[in-house]
């Protein structure tokens, strides 16, 4: 690898991996000699010594405590409502029949119990970690329970109908299991904290006073998720302090995002006085196209709001300015989403990629699919896969031209699939085995995309926020008709533009709405593409 500076950026150059015949993917675009591997150009900022000491530490992957909690109540009343039926079934049925009316009462019980643990606080990431207080709750909450329903049965007078047996059964076995079940999350949970994927990885502008008070307040909080990285100031005067409260100076504002491109950031928490607006407005416009929270501490404030407008780190308020988007359950709802539709359409295109990969073949040599390097999620470079649509010898990896009309590299059968988008099938690979790609997004463009003689992220202000979540095979940019070359600045604004409203309305429902929109729109606008 070879670099060099270039005033305060650090221009590398990075070969692409070689291809290898681990998959069908690699033995297709393996097939014969590879002109297309050819260096790219990655722009990278540098990074100060102590930045850098923090992005080569090694990060687990974040879980999302929203989701923790989520599944232990679904566990907690799937366990409750199994050994009830069990003990039923076992005890019960074999003397009097079967019955609905306790499979009714089992799943009552299990859903008061969960409600009833709800209400004791028992759901919490922080109290799962501890023995004694989510022990001594959930077993007086348990009990309360089982009291409130035998009340019940008494007092509608059915309870002369219900096995004692049963009663003293269910209640001793579903305490057992959830008592184990409470031990083995105690576990994992402190499996994960000592992993740091319960963490909040968090980065503090502001190295002043203000800034050190906020990290002692952070600090201070007792089982706090709250990680302090370092901190970030653009002044380099007295009133800048190299560390606040132990927390070393990072660099500067401008560093922030390549930092948190290099390593995972979660949290961006200003310690600057709302009255320094100008300059956190300056510093937001170089921060929101972060996938990741960004608060305003009120901590040091005298101006004071209805506490509703506040949300908490523990004990500081802090006012929300950005919010990560497609987060904890909207984030499991759309991979469960990419990886069954996507398994699904993989599936049906099956035929029709064997159909469109054997007239590649017979069109022109060379390998029937294509490798190239995108951006992806948080703007890291992904390897996306195409049937390939150009002569061999003429590929274009880092799109450095932009493939325009009647274009002479372009291959007979690479003009229709082109045109009707079949060269993007393959990509249904990247949705369901690699998992870079979703099946609805902001296209992902090449790394050294083009407008004219600049990049798009030149051209286009505000244009790496539509990498805050994966890109897609299709998207709302798409199938509005922003599709296919880009030979102005209307067109690549537009797409950012469609982008980044998708990203800000999504839902399962969007995405459906765009998938079955998709069909309809490659044969209605695609004068662009060719």
């Amino acid at each position: 690898m070879q670099s060099r500076a270039r005033g305060s950026l650090e221009w590398t150059w990075t070969p692409v991996e070689p291809l290898n015949a681990r998959s069908m993917l690699d033995a297709a675009t393996s097939a014969a000699a590879k002109p297309a591997d050819q260096p790219f150009v990655e722009r990278r900022r540098r990074l100060t010594p102590a930045a850098l000491d923090v992005v080569n530490q090694k990060v687990a992957r974040a879980y999302s405590p929203i989701v923790i909690t989520g599944f232990a109540r679904a566990i907690d009343f799937a366990l409750l409502s199994v050994i009830g039926i069990a003990v039923y079934v076992a005890y019960v049925m074999p003397l009097v029949g079967f019955s609905w009316v306790y499979p009714a009462e089992i799943i009552a019980v299990a859903l008061a119990a969960v409600v009833c643990f709800q209400a004791a606080d028992i759901y919490q990431v922080q109290l799962f970690r501890g023995q004694l207080r989510q022990m001594t709750r959930m077993i007086s909450s348990w009990s309360f329970v089982f009291l409130l329903f035998i009340g019940i049965s008494f007092f509608a007078k059915f309870g002369s109908d219900m096995s004692r047996l049963w009663l003293a059964a269910f209640y001793f076995l579903g305490l057992a299991a959830l008592v184990a079940e409470r031990l083995a999350l105690r576990s994992l949970v402190r499996s994960w904290a000592r992993q740091g994927r319960l963490d909040r990885r968090t980065i503090i502008v502001g190295s002043d006073s203000n800034g050190e008070q906020l990290v002692e307040a952070l600090k201070a909080q007792e089982d706090s998720d709250i990680h302090v990285l370092g901190v970030f100031d653009d002044r380099n005067d007295s009133r800048a302090l190299d560390t606040c409260a132990g927390a070393h100076k990072l660099g500067k504002v401008d560093d922030i995002v390549e930092f948190a491109r290099r390593t995972r950031v979660d949290l961006v928490l200003f310690a600057l006085p709302i009255s320094a607006e100008t300059r956190i407005l300056e510093m937001l416009k170089k921060l929101w196209v972060l996938p990741v929270d960004i608060r305003l501490s009120a901590h040091t404030n005298k101006l004071r709001f209805r506490p509703r407008s506040y949300s908490y780190l523990g004990e500081v308020p802090t006012l929300d300015v950005f919010e990560a988007p497609i987060t904890d359950w909207d984030l499991v709802m759309k991979w469960l989403f990419d990886r069954i539709v996507g398994s699904l359409a993989l599936l049906a295109a099956l035929p029709v990629m064997a159909l469109v990969a054997l007239a590649v073949r017979l069109d022109s040599p060379g390998p029937v699919l294509f490798r190239q390097k995108r951006f992806g999620f948080n703007n890291e470079r992904i390897d996306v896969y195409k049937f390939r649509s150009m002569y061999h010898h003429q590929a274009d990896p880092t799109a450095s031209k932009v493939v325009t009309k009647n274009d002479p590299r372009v291959t007979r059968v690479g003009r229709f699939i082109r045109k009707t988008s079949l060269d993007e099938l393959p990509q249904l690979f990247n949705v369901v085995f690699s998992g870079n790609l979703s099946l609805v997004g902001p296209r992902p463009h090449a790394v050294q995309g083009k407008l004219q003689s600049r990049l798009f992220d030149e051209a286009v202000d505000g244009y790496f926020a539509r990498h805050r979540v994966k890109p897609g095979i299709t998207g709302w940019a798409q199938i509005n008709g922003w599709r296919g070359e880009i030979d102005n600045e209307e067109k690549i604004q537009k797409r950012v533009e469609f982008d980044l409203y998708y990203i800000e309305n999504w839902s399962v429902l969007f995405d459906l709405v765009i998938l079955l929109k998709t069909p309809l729109s490659l044969l209605t606008k695609n004068e662009n593409a060719y």
